[in-house]
């Protein structure tokens, strides 16, 4: 049986500017439909069960979450929602920094400032690994790979969720778990999923979390600095200094740029006469 959950939201919270923040929305099982601005996403649904298809939107002020079916844990789905969209980021400070500077009028403005993240940091973090040295259409096939190849499935689609008839088609698979991934092997995922160098990156990552011997999410409440927990984050195989900084945006830590070649470029075009430079100079 369907069902709608509601959430209140800050002031400051605009839900154009999260869900459309960076790419992520891009990524499976995210969809994002900028024609009626709705935010789809699969949620896991506990243990053995099957996972829920949700569509998000705004709604005279609130957030309006349609569930296909009635999930086992309602209060898990606002968690995780709240968790996907910053709701319970403090930006005032944030805010009062950069008010008065004439080219960041337009983040208040707007209520820009919080990134849209996954449910789960082990998500974020498998995430992440695939936008390294690599196009941003291939990060989406090695993302989709994933979730339609190794992830549990949603069921049929349902006529009560605005998707596209692209969507529709494909199928609705939540991200999979670290089982999930831990049960293919290092063959699977360089033919099935493309990931290429990846591979056997992924293969000991998802043993070493399906057995417990590490869980990313601890990185969300972590008591270390900010440099001791880039440290532990490098040493994950396949994250160096952009996907560690990047990865610190997403549980909270903004210390540092996150620097990828097209970001890079984007610099040189716009504040250095399309002249490359070092990186120094950038976060200079």
């Amino acid at each position: 049986m369907p069902q709608s959950l509601f959430i209140e939201i800050p002031e400051t919270f605009s839900f154009r500017s999260t869900i459309n923040s960076h790419g992520w929305c891009e990524l499976a099982p995210f969809e994002i439909d900028v024609e009626n601005w709705r935010l789809n996403y699969v949620f896991q649904n506990g243990k053995n069960k099957t996972p829920v298809p949700a569509t998000i939107f705004e709604e005279e002020g609130q957030l309006r979450i349609d569930l296909e079916r009635k999930p086992a844990d309602s209060e898990k789905i606002i968690s995780d929602t709240r968790h996907l969209l910053r709701l319970d980021d403090d930006i005032d400070g944030f805010y009062e920094s950069v008010m008065g500077h004439e080219r960041l009028d337009w983040v208040v403005k707007r209520r820009a400032g919080r990134m849209l993240r996954s449910a789960t940091v082990f998500e974020d973090l498998v995430k992440t690994i695939c936008t390294t040295n690599c196009s941003w259409a291939l990060t989406k096939i090695m993302v989709s790979n994933l979730v339609e190849k190794l992830g549990s499935s949603a069921g049929t689609q349902a006529a009560s969720l605005r998707v596209s008839r692209a969507s529709s088609e494909r199928p609705r698979n939540a991200f999979p778990t670290p089982q999930q991934m831990a049960d293919v092997s290092e063959d699977f995922y360089r033919n099935e999923i493309k990931a290429g160098y990846r591979a056997p990156y992924f293969v000991e990552l998802a043993e070493a979390v399906a057995a417990k011997k590490f869980d990313p999410q601890d990185w969300l409440t972590s008591d270390l600095p900010t440099p001791e927990l880039k440290k532990e984050m490098k040493k994950v195989k396949g994250v160096g200094d952009y996907a560690a900084e990047n990865l610190l945006k997403l549980v909270g830590r903004y210390d540092g740029l996150a620097l990828d070649s097209w970001l890079r470029s984007q610099f040189y075009k716009n504040h250095n006469k399309e002249k490359v430079c070092p990186d120094k100079k950038i976060e200079k």
